[in-house]
């Protein structure tokens, strides 16, 4: 299995942006050091929950702030830009970190209606504009001449050799249809919608068409995550989590609160029924019983991919999650490929990986 990250750069109560934005690139360093295969950063608007507008000008300080791991968008809320802007942003990202850039497709406003339409005052909210702007981005990053790029006069620069790879996101499945019919990579956003995620990705694959970006399927699931060794940090992040849902939900995009401010909250008969249906868009518990649920869920959705994005009370907290993971996965691995390889060797002392040693 890989393991991805998806970070929504949150603020916690009592920090500020700037304190969001310098843990993330903590975050990334940490991440690219212990072997997750991507980092992605999304794109919201008008809150004061999160620090992430503009992925494409984070992602320029996190390529250089790491030398592995690949880093994108989670995405590039495609009718909010031009395409010709992100084709650029992206072709530059590219130009700067050959080969590790991933470029995220998505179709909500990553806000409310009326903040996407002053981001891109033609934006319509028309599903067939959006299948149009694929269409053309795809044009502008593989230089093909068209009617729109005024048969290729016009041009995304910088001109380079290599493009960043494309990914559609969608949470609902419609956008697999999509992902299928142009042969780009998809990712479920199962960590927004937990219904239909598997008949979508089924769906996909089913109609793939091979394309100049890949020939065959790629997929990827993201959730919630959230393990650690301590019943009361899980059973506190479950809190946490359930609150921040109900509370989107509602409509409260605007408040930081912590642990402390909620922890009394009295749910309603009609909360509970909701959380019925919210707890499927996370997983928390000690690493053993998420191993097994990340096990499950990469079986159900048939990815051997998770994008995991952590929320929680601490910095501390938040990072040993991310360790957490990689001991159960990463580092796993890591120790049966060395084993494999001094076996074969017929090494008389096995000796395993300084990273391998961890595990034991």
């Amino acid at each position: 299995m890989k393991l991805s990250v998806l970070d929504q750069t949150p603020i916690r109560k009592g920090a500020t942006a700037n304190d969001a934005l310098q843990e993330s690139i903590e975050l990334a360093r940490l991440t690219d050091n212990l072997g997750f295969t991507r980092y992605w950063i999304s794109e919201h608007h008008n809150t004061i929950m999160l620090a992430g507008a503009a992925p494409e000008v984070f992602l320029a300080r996190l390529g250089a702030e790491t030398k592995r791991i690949r880093i994108g968008s989670g995405g590039i809320m495609l009718p909010n830009h031009s395409v010709l802007k992100v084709a650029e942003n992206f072709r530059l990202l590219e130009a700067l970190y050959p080969g590790r850039v991933d470029l995220g497709l998505g179709r909500a406003p990553g806000g409310d209606r009326a903040t996407s339409r002053l981001l891109n005052p033609s934006n319509e909210f028309d599903p067939q504009a959006y299948i149009e702007q694929i269409r053309e981005l795809s044009d502008f990053l593989t230089e093909t001449p068209t009617p729109e790029n005024m048969n290729g006069k016009i041009k995304a620069i910088p001109s380079i050799q290599t493009t960043p790879d494309l990914w559609i996101l969608t949470s609902s499945g419609e956008s697999a249809y999509l992902a299928a019919h142009f042969g780009i990579a998809l990712s479920y956003a199962q960590f927004i919608n937990p219904v239909g995620g598997p008949d979508a990705i089924r769906l996909y694959k089913e109609r793939f068409k091979p394309s100049e970006q890949i020939q065959a399927p790629q997929t990827n699931v993201g959730i919630f995550v959230f393990t650690s060794e301590s019943e009361e940090k899980v059973r506190q992040a479950k809190t946490m989590m359930e609150y921040r849902f109900l509370s989107f939900e509602k409509g409260d995009f605007n408040r930081l609160y912590s642990y402390d401010d909620i922890k009394n909250y009295k749910y309603s008969e009609t909360d509970r029924q909701r959380l019925t249906y919210h707890r499927n868009r996370y997983i928390a518990g000690t690493p053993e019983v998420v191993k097994k649920q990340l096990i499950e869920l990469t079986e159900t959705f048939d990815t051997d991919e998770i994008v995991i994005s952590t929320f929680a009370d601490s910095r501390e907290d938040r990072f040993r999650s991310y360790e957490l993971l990689a001991d159960l996965f990463i580092n796993a691995n890591d120790a049966t490929e060395s084993f494999s390889v001094n076996n074969d060797n017929n090494a008389i002392g096995r000796e395993w990986s300084s990273t391998a040693a961890k595990t034991q």
